[in-house]
Formats: C-alpha cells, structure tokens, sequence
C-alpha cells in the first residue's frame, strides 16, 4: 500500500540547492594533490589537500561574491587554473593559482574579453594555447600562453574562423570556418598558414553532429565524432589519410570519450539514449569499467585520472541519492569515499527517474524523464495512484537535451508533490541529425506540438491532472514557457519564464558578438531576418505578439546581465502585459547573468516559484523565510 505524497517529509530548498559540501574533486596529473570546490565563507571556492592525506585542506582562493564555476589542473601540476566572470557577463577571463606559494594571477588581464582554452599538452606541459577576442569582439585570436610568467604570444588571428585544433605540441594543424550552407569547412593548417581548400566540409544538416575533437599525442590520428553518411555521429579515427569507424549506434550519438592521459588513444566511449552507457575499447580500460560497475551502484563517469593511470578519480550518480566522488587506485583494486556532494541528502525521500519513449503526433520518438511523488506510485511503475499536478520542465538551447540522472529540480518539485516531466523534443541533441534537422524552422510550432503531446501522454496515462499543470524552464525552456501561454492559452494552468526570449527577432539582433561565427546556423533553424518569409516567421513565432491572449499567471526570472538574452526580452513581454492588465510576477536579479549562479538568488527564486506553483496547482510550499531578504531579487511586477 503506497502512502500519500503529503506525508513524506519536505526537503528544504536550501539543502538541494545551496552550495554543496565539495564538487568537482580531481586528482592532479603527477597523483601529488586532491583538488576541489567547495564553500569558503559561503562562497564556492578552490580547495587543495594532498593526495595521501584529504584531510590536510587549504583554501586556495578567496572569492567573496560570485562561485568559481569550473577549473582545471595545469598539465604541469605546478598550478590550477580557473575562469570567472564579472556579475555573468559571460566575459570569462582565466586566472592561475600557483600550488606552492598559494600567489594567484590573472593571465588574461583584459576588459570585455572572453578567454577560451584552444589546446593543452601533456609534453609541453609550461604553456597552454587561448583564443582571446580582445581585439575584435567577433573573433577569438589564438595565443601561446607561458603559465610561469604569463606571457602571451599571439600564434594566428582568428577573423572569420570558428575556432581551431592543435596538436599536443601545441601546433594549429585545423581552422574551422563557417561557409554559406551553414555549416563548417576545415582547413589544415600548415607551417602557420591555413589551406585555401578545406580537406572537409559539414552542410548544416550536419553541423551539430560533426566536428574533429583530438589529435593523439604522436599526431598521426585524428579523431572525429562525425555523422556525415550516416544519421547518428560514429566516433572515427583518421590516420594517414585513412578513416576507420571506431563505434556507432543506431539510437544515439557517441557522445564522450575516454582516452589515455598521456598517449591520447581513445579507450572507451560513451552512448546516451534513455541513459548513459560506458564502452571500453581498451581491455584492461573495460575491465576497471567493468570492476567500478560492481563495486559502485548508479552511473559512473571517470573526472580525473594520474598520468601513469594508476589512480582515478570517479563520480557516482544513484539518482535516489546525492552524487559522490570516490578515488580509486586500479593497480591496488582499492576504492575510498573521496566524499558524497551533499550528505545532508543521504536519507532524505528521493526519488527514482524513470525513462521513457513517448510518441509526437508524426510519429517521432521521443526520450523522457518522469519523477512521481515519494509514496504516489509503487517502485517500478511510472503510473501514480491517481492523476497529479505536473510541471512540464523544459531544457534550453534548443540544441542540448536532457539526461537521466539526480536532478534537484526533479526531486525538489516531485518533493512538494507534482509529477515532473522533461521531453527531448525535436531540435534536441545527442539523437542524430535527423532529430535535429526535425525542429528546423519549427520553434513554436512543431517543436511545441512535442511538448503538447507529452502533456497529452500524461494526462491520457492517468499521470497529470489537465487543470493543474505548469510549463517551466529556462532559455529556450523560457521561451517555450511563453510559448505555452500565448499559443495554446488554455493548455497551462500557469508558467515559469526562466531567462527567456520573447521576440525572436530582436534576439538575433542582440546576441552576443562572438556567436557570429555561427549566425547562419541560427538563421536557418530558427527564421532568417534578412529576408521577408524569415522575418516574417520569426514575427510569428514570438510570444511578444501573441501576449494578449495570456490568460495565466505568469512568473518571470531574469538576470539583469544575461549576455545571451537581454533583459530587453523580458521587459517587451512585462510591458505588453502590464498594457492589457494581465498579471505578472516579474524578479530581476542585477547580478545574474544567463541564469542564476549565486545561492542565495537560486534560493530565493525557487521559493517565489514554489509560493508560485502553490498557489495555482495546490502542491505543497517550504515557508520563504528570510530568504528573499537574503538575495538581491527585485520585483519589477508582483501579482
């Protein structure tokens, strides 16, 4: 006998989405040093501890206001490496922290500049290569970077090139050049001059799923994830002109790949369709694969690994319980607890993540991920005791997709009683070019029909209660949300715009200038203004002119620095509802970006939307408390 939803405990929001205890624990290529992050005087911080003792830490930054996101081991060893923003401007800028003297340096000392990591080496482990777009915003110039002394030295100018590939003795051997048929030419590069004629080319049907992505150490092979002649992107290995296919699959693009730290060779490979699986090529590589299977349970994903690929570091993911990190010493078949990302979860109701096929109206196959209420349904059906409220959770892009794993905000409105739905609608990646080329042209229309098929699923399973179900995301997700309320007004009982464009035409206009390589791809899936049909189609397709036909709450979340969609978006769709008298709920966030990085805002919007979704599908609600008062949250509009 399954028990009620309402009697199963409330997990606070803080405890989902607070900073966790430590994340993104690496083990430094020489095995010397454990490195991860973690909270220094509540903001997420570079930490630093030797390998064979853990508990030995030292905090090895001091940012007081904005978390560090993401870093990486210097290939020498002698230092991290780590890129923040300013408020999520996106302008990353890179900085290095020095292991012995703690002295921290910004490399990449420049105004309004973004800083991308083109190459990195195991044999000219001094120096990595960055592109830099401080002299035209458009275009990324390469640079060798001296990490000792921090000189840069400018290798080739980036004008008109997508991006490049170099070797591990930090030659550019490959140019990227967008071309008309919005897709990429690659050229090679040769004593420092790029070819005239590329040596291979995508159209846009395979843009997405195409692209070389390494060079072993030796240089001989090149290794490309490539769907030309095929539906799905195999991994292939050229070598002296010669292509083999290493791995295929039918149902989904190879997707990561696991090669030897210090040769390069590929040695296993991953394949994510409903979830995620791990191949080994390598015998004694699928072997240690096959050995962390048994010792751990969930997925598994290899994050570090010591140059003489003795000692791994390897993250788990239960699902119905918080990730954790592990070390493991292959040579001794010893694995320790590294930690668990958030133990305050350990035994808190989790619940499982069911993956699914569902069918669009064409006929399509989609993936998808259900979460239920703990105690609404038994352990292995999918099918809740009654109908639920649902929240319909939308991903961005459009071109990412969803994964089957722990998800906080799966298991936090599953917690408060919703069903909660994501879909992989047509435009999304990791399906093949053909599920790509499906959403082209098809924002608002077909790409929405899937949406509206799987809320016609649920309801139709006994899964979702029609009256009292809500769409959600953000990005693109924001967008599909204003979708959902303008052009099937009735279909939602409310929505949640997370950072969301509301006029396609003057999102073009305002992105950002770096993604000009890339601007005919996004004229060809999405509407080209440049010409009267796409102008036109891009007028239809935005919520902004349909924003009378809003009939439903509507919450807005917005980051006042979002490089990607301005503020601009948010405010047209506000103003023409406030014009009609609709009501808004409208949260700025003045140091946010694309999205909401800071705890204390995440924390905060969440319990506006929690109260949000409380008080229009009935589902349980964690009192605010004083977090508002914590962040920088605005309202610009209040219902």
């Amino acid at each position: 006998m399954t028990h009620s939803p309402l009697q199963v405990p409330l997990i606070e929001r803080a405890k989902l989405f607070g900073n966790p205890t430590r994340a993104q624990g690496r083990i430094s290529p020489d095995g010397r040093w454990l490195s991860w992050l973690a909270p220094r005087d509540g903001v997420m911080n570079l930490w630093l501890a030797p390998a064979g003792d853990p508990a030995d830490a030292r905090p090895m930054t001091a940012e007081t206001a904005r978390p560090i996101g993401q870093y990486l081991w210097a290939p020498d060893s002698r230092s991290l490496l780590y890129v923040q923003d300013k408020g999520g401007d996106e302008n990353f800028l890179l900085y290095r922290v020095d292991i012995e003297s703690g002295a921290e340096t910004c490399l990449t000392p420049f105004e309004n500049t973004r800083v991308l990591i083109v190459g990195t080496s195991v044999t000219q482990r001094g120096r990595i290569l960055v592109g830099l777009n401080n002299r035209d915003p458009q275009w990324h110039d390469v640079h060798t970077l001296d990490l000792a002394t921090g000189e840069l030295t400018e290798l080739m100018r980036g004008d008109g090139f997508a991006g490049f590939l170099a070797d591990d003795a930090l030659t550019l051997r490959v140019a990227v050049r967008p071309n008309a048929e919005g897709g990429m030419d690659f050229h090679r590069i040769e004593a420092g001059a790029v070819a005239d004629a590329p040596f291979a080319a995508t159209t846009l049907e395979d843009a997405l799923t195409t692209q070389p992505v390494g060079f072993t150490t030796n240089g001989r092979t090149l290794y490309w994830l490539d769907s030309r002649g095929r539906n799905t992107a195999a991994l292939i290995a050229e070598t002296d002109g010669q292509r083999r296919v290493i791995a295929e699959d039918a149902r989904a693009d190879i997707g990561d790949t696991l090669t030897h730290p210090l040769t390069g060779e590929v040695e296993a490979y991953s394949v994510d369709y409903l979830t995620k699986e791990w191949i080994g090529l390598d015998l004694p590589i699928g072997a240690t694969l096959k050995r962390l299977r048994e010792l751990l349970e969930g997925d598994i994903e290899i994050t570090s690994r010591t140059d003489d690929d003795r000692r791994w570091t390897v993250a788990v993911d239960p699902v119905t319980g918080p990730p954790a990190v592990y070390l493991y010493d292959r040579q001794a078949d010893r694995l320790d607890l590294f930690y668990v990302s958030r133990p305050e979860l350990e035994h808190a109701p989790l619940v499982p993540m069911h993956a699914l096929e569902l069918r669009a109206r064409d006929g399509l196959t989609l993936t998808a991920y259900l979460s239920l209420p703990h105690g609404s349904a038994t352990a292995r059906e999918a099918v809740p005791d009654q109908p639920l409220p649902m929240v319909l959770l939308v991903h961005g892009g459009p071109w990412a997709r969803d994964h089957h794993g722990y998800n906080p905000y799966h298991q936090w409105l599953a917690n408060r009683g919703y069903a909660v739905l994501s879909v992989n609608f047509r435009g999304s990646t990791g399906f093949g070019k053909g599920f790509i080329s499906a959403g082209d042209l098809e924002w608002g229309a077909r790409m929405h029909d899937d949406l509206v098929d799987a809320v016609e699923w649920a309801v139709a399973g006994g899964i979702a209660d029609r009256e009292r179900i809500a769409i959600m995301g953000g990005s693109y997700g924001g967008y599909a949300t204003l979708v959902g309320l303008t052009f099937t007004p009735e279909l939602f009982a409310c929505g949640v715009d997370i950072v969301g464009p509301s006029n396609l035409e003057t999102l073009l206009q305002t992105i950002p200038p770096y993604w000009k390589p890339v601007v005919q791809q996004f004229h060809r899936r999405m509407g080209n203004p440049e010409t009267p049909e796409g102008l036109q189609l891009l007028k239809d397709r935005s919520p902004l002119h349909k924003a009378d036909r809003i009939v439903r709450p509507l919450l807005i979340g917005q980051g006042a620095n979002d490089p990607r969609v301005k503020q601009a978006e948010s405010d047209q769709i506000a103003s023409a509802m406030k014009a009609g008298n609709i009501p808004l709920t409208y949260v700025l966030f003045p140091d946010e970006g694309h999205g909401v990085a800071r705890p204390e805002n995440n924390i905060a919007f969440n319990a506006i939307t929690e109260e949000f979704l409380s008080a229009n599908l009935g589902g349980r609600c964690e009192p605010a408390g004083e977090t508002l008062a914590a962040s920088t949250a605005q309202f610009l509009a209040r219902a």
